[in-house]
């Protein structure tokens, strides 16, 4: 099948490839000059492990371009995966997607199925069907299809899905998407189809719940702090409950990125404009802010007065495998710290440049974990790299002013840092309970 993919960031460049590589013929189209020509001359412009092997494999598939009338002449199917940025209100801005659709009404001399790939507001393809109406005199079909991509994992989750979310009126548009996904669940997992309207919501309710369950086990780990408790054990005992999936019940500093926050937000915003409140939601979304300030709070207690201080940071990105720093709970403790007083010196295997260019706060970048750590006061591990995990001890503690570390991610041995002379603080787990275990 011959597709159009209008958008070449995160979700279309990753759903482009991956389309073409189980041999469909794809289109991919961006206003933004510049990627496209990287792209032609087989540059990926974002760090996604695999993409660009796979690109490779299938460049005689895929083609790269700015004509967008092209795009839209050519394809029966047009995916839209434009960016839906929170605006100031907590809903999602719109406006790139109602331009592409103003595009495919002005150039599309037939019918053509439109599939919204990008997150868009529950209630969304309503509302663009209405609109195309009073655009066009073709009836064009508007299809949801919800992406749901794990950054750093993207290309896995894109060829082997848990599941694939179609929401459409027509059996055509079923048939349509059957053949364009059926190579992706050959393993068995399914393809839901259901209306536009709960495809819409679908994709708010996972990624609301999943942020409800980070939220959920960092409150835990407070708790556990204040009462003695080891998160850890504590975790283990009540996710070993068949009834409960142990996924995403892991204590730290909070999540980010370029999607929890903003669906958390958007879904809020829709239950506001609809009377209706989103109480457990909101309350994760509450905690998650606190919880960007937790290893702040905590240096804080074991300092006092921060001013003059050396901080050093391992992540700035939000998760690892990625180097995307939107909403990264390391912006938050960056702002706290230089506020406070405090110099910082990161480091990030990815994403250093990106979270230089994007954050607005004076910090120094180093070119190793162990050149962060020159004259520090204290270690800030913030982003759970698997090069965190087990470091240089010698070295790290060599160059430190304070051997101090405060880890956010609950990753380092504890047996291993306290045996390299480290003060080790960390999230909701007990250290002298785990050294008397070993």
């Amino acid at each position: 099948m011959k597709i159009s993919i209008v958008g070449t960031g995160y979700v279309g460049l990753v759903a482009g490839v991956c389309f073409a590589d189980v041999g469909h013929e794809v289109i991919c189209v961006d206003n933004n000059e510049s990627k496209i020509k990287k792209l032609q001359d087989g540059q990926i412009p974002i760090y996604e492990p695999g993409l660009g092997d796979i690109l490779k494999n299938c460049r005689q598939r895929i083609e790269f371009t700015t004509d967008i009338a092209k795009a839209v002449s050519s394809c029966s199917v047009i995916f839209i995966a434009v960016g839906t940025p929170e605006k100031a209100d907590g809903n999602a801005d719109l406006g790139p997607t109602m331009q592409v659709i103003d595009d495919i009404c002005k150039h599309a001399t037939e019918m053509k199925y439109i599939v919204l790939k990008s997150t868009v507001p529950i209630g969304t393809a309503r509302e663009l069907t209405d609109y195309i109406r009073k655009q066009s005199e073709i009836e064009h079909e508007i299809i949801n299809n919800p992406e749901f991509l794990k950054e750093g994992a993207a290309v896995e989750d894109f060829l082997r899905p848990d599941r694939v979310i179609i929401g459409c009126k027509t059996k055509n548009a079923q048939e349509i998407m059957n053949e364009l996904y059926s190579p992706f669940v050959k393993n068995g997992h399914p393809i839901y189809f259901m209306s536009n309207i709960s495809a819409e919501m679908t994709k708010y309710a996972a990624n609301s719940f999943l942020s409800v369950k980070i939220s959920f086990i960092n409150e835990l780990a407070s708790l556990a702090d204040t009462v003695g408790a080891d998160i850890n054990d504590v975790r283990k005992g009540f996710a070993s409950d068949s009834r409960i999936n142990p996924a995403f019940f892991y204590p730290g500093v909070g999540y980010g990125g370029s999607c929890f926050p903003k669906d958390v937000q958007a879904l809020i915003h829709t239950a506001k404009k609809h009377g209706r409140t989103m109480d457990i939601v909101s309350a994760a979304d509450s905690v998650n802010d606190r919880q960007k300030l937790v290893l702040f709070e905590k240096i804080k207690q074991r300092f006092g007065d921060l001013n003059g201080k050396h901080i050093a940071m391992w992540g700035l990105s939000f998760k690892p495998r990625t180097d995307d720093v939107r909403e990264a709970p390391a912006l938050y403790l960056l702002r706290a710290l230089t506020q406070a007083g405090a110099t910082i010196t990161a480091y990030d295997p990815v994403a250093s440049q990106t979270a230089k260019q994007y954050f607005n706060v004076d910090f120094n970048i180093a070119s190793s974990p162990v050149e962060a750590a020159q004259n520090a006061d204290a270690l800030l591990l913030v982003t759970e790299w698997n090069e965190f995990r087990n470091p240089d001890y010698t070295a790290v503690k060599k160059r430190m002013k304070s051997p101090i570390i405060f880890d956010g991610r609950n990753c380092l041995n504890i047996a291993d840092v306290k045996k390299n002379g480290f003060e080790y603080h960390c999230i909701g787990r007990q250290i002298a309970f785990e050294q008397d275990s070993l």
